[in-house]
């Protein structure tokens, strides 16, 4: 799919190396999760990369939750409106992602599989955060979003064997 896509990466920690490759994981990432949700629009995502303390006060600050967590979602676009599609225009800013990448090396260690595959999965998630979806009453909307994330991942040939 043809479609111009602006990543702003910023750094806020220094327990991972943010490597090229790491950056170019991640675009391929976004770009998998936009190809399968058949998005057409040019779109811009900002992807932060922070550690446990700093994700653990953003998450305080803005879901009144005092612990750490590996993702954050921060959407730009409400999917709650009216007749009008959220995605109407023809370039959007979908909205930022922040991602501990030092909870993402333990969860990686924790699970058996590599930081990069660990890494991918986190912005894959938070990606489907952004387009809209959400699994906080788990049931089907958890089970879809759980296939999803597989078979974006498997897309990528990161899927769990």
């Amino acid at each position: 799919m043809k479609r111009d896509l602006m990543i702003y990466f910023m750094n806020d920690q220094d327990k991972e190396a943010i490597t090229y490759s790491l950056k170019i994981l991640l675009r391929r990432a976004v770009e998998a999760t936009l190809d399968y949700e058949k998005f057409e629009n040019d779109a811009q995502v900002s992807m932060t990369f922070t550690d446990n303390e700093g994700i653990k006060e953003l998450n305080f600050e803005h879901r009144n939750i005092d612990k750490e967590t590996d993702v954050l979602s921060f959407p730009l676009i409400d999917f709650e409106g009216g007749e009008e599609s959220p995605f109407d225009d023809p370039e959007m800013m979908l909205g930022d992602i922040v991602i501990s990448l030092e909870r993402a090396r333990e969860q990686a260690e924790e699970y058996g599989h590599s930081f990069e595959r660990e890494t991918a999965f986190l912005c894959v998630h938070s990606m489907l955060h952004l387009l809209g979806y959400d699994h906080v009453n788990g049931g089907e909307e958890e089970a879809d979003m759980r296939r999803r994330q597989t078979e974006i991942l498997e897309s990528l040939g990161l899927g769990v064997k």
